[in-house]
């Protein structure tokens, strides 16, 4: 069977967009039983680009991705919008009847209640959705894992990790944390955030420093720090603390482990880094050369991203009928960490799971005024410049709509 694959949002590379469509597109190209055969984008242009460069049907470049499920007709879809635009799209596209899977790019939706939206009508349609947690397949990542089930150091205690924020790169960090655990459930979330200075990406709030600890049923322990106050973690990225050891993947993602508090060692992981291959200059040139005959066989003969990794997992697991593990209920898992994490510091005390509110308590705190740069309750900085704080709405409300209006065609 070949898989038709759609898009919907391909962006611009070149411009200060979101153009994640571009990787996911690399990891379908490898594949001999995918074939790329549409893509919508609300900005046709950037459509045409996308299409142009992927060897689509110029006849099959959309402005709505409704017209193009129902023209189209592709098997999968790739949904590569900003987050807050994730849920009606991917809910759109799984009641359409037409695709047999979808995969979303991260974070899953930017409240609790529309992430969760999204899983269950994607099981309730019979859709498999899946979402681009891609670090699960990186190797220093991976090898962690083998390390960590083959007793190297003992039974697993606390999980430690540092990130830039809780959401948008801490997505990955906490599905990450998740999969060292083999996905036990979590019993409480205790956080605290500061949110002085606007930190808006991709039309979400995100805060600029945070701790976060929580407990898993087994009793294993998970401790993050993020943005200004990171290094509270240490070099490490992530540390797995166990009885009889210690693993840790640093910063430039090298992985090395110690027993008993003895010397470390290091582990190959070949040219795999922190986020993606770092191919040496040999190996770079040689792809060069390649790619003036041909891109696809630069591809083939390069390293494959881990989002092209992410992409063939899901097309294999599709293939042979099972279930991936990027599926919509592992996403979700982190995303309550997330969520119950910023609800946490606005009721400033611990979440028992299951989460039981819908909205993004980080957001919400915002547009209340009891964080960011205009917020009213911070007694120790004083009652702030009102003027500016009413600016700093106004432009977060205008960035917000302009999104909206931008992509929610």
């Amino acid at each position: 069977m070949t898989f038709r694959i759609g898009f919907v949002g391909t962006g611009d590379p070149d411009g200060d967009g979101f153009a994640m469509a571009y990787r996911h597109a690399a990891g379908y190209e490898r594949l001999d039983d995918c074939e790329l055969v549409a893509c919508a984008d609300v900005v046709p242009e950037n459509a045409e680009a996308f299409a142009d460069a992927h060897d689509i049907d110029a006849s099959h470049t959309y402005e709505d991705y409704e017209e193009m499920l129902a023209t189209a007709e592709p098997d999968v879809v790739s949904v590569c919008v900003p987050p807050a635009l994730h849920a009606d799209i991917v809910v759109g596209i799984a009641q359409s009847g037409v695709v047999d899977a979808i995969h979303c790019e991260k974070p899953t939706a930017d409240t609790w209640a529309d992430a969760t939206r999204m899983v269950e009508e994607c099981e309730a349609e019979g859709v498999a959705l899946t979402v681009n947690h891609q670090q699960r397949f990186g190797k220093p990542y991976r090898k962690a894992k083998d390390l960590l089930d083959s007793g190297k150091i003992g039974d697993l205690r606390r999980i430690e990790f540092r990130e830039e924020h809780l959401y948008d790169t801490g997505t990955h960090a906490f599905d990450l944390a998740n999969f060292y655990t083999d996905m036990e459930p979590v019993d409480w979330v205790l956080a605290q955030i500061d949110y002085t200075d606007e930190n808006v990406l991709f039309g979400a709030h995100n805060e600029n420093q945070a701790i976060a600890q929580w407990r898993y049923e087994n009793g294993v322990y998970g401790l993050a720090s993020t943005g200004r106050g990171e290094e509270f973690a240490g070099d490490a990225l992530f540390r797995l603390l166990g009885t009889k050891g210690e693993i840790e993947v640093r910063a430039d993602g090298t992985l090395a482990y110690r027993r008993d508090g003895k010397s470390w060692k290091t582990v190959d992981t070949g040219i795999d880094g922190r986020y993606r291959p770092q191919p040496g200059k040999v190996r770079a040139g040689t792809r060069l050369v390649a790619g003036r005959v041909s891109s696809r066989l630069a591809e083939r003969l390069g390293s494959t991203t881990y989002t092209e990794r992410a992409i063939a997992e899901l097309i294999g697991a599709l293939r042979d009928g099972e279930e991936s593990e990027l599926n919509g209920r592992n996403a979700l898992a982190a995303d309550e960490l997330i969520f119950a994490s910023w609800e946490s510091s606005r009721r400033r005390g611990r979440v028992d799971l299951p989460l039981e509110t819908e909205d993004n308590a980080l957001e919400s705190m915002v547009e209340e005024g009891n964080v960011g740069p205009d917020a009213t309750d911070r007694g120790y900085e004083g009652e702030g410049d009102e003027a500016g704080g009413a600016e700093s709405r106004g432009r977060l409300g205008s960035l917000r709509a302009r999104l909206v209006g931008s992509f929610g065609r």
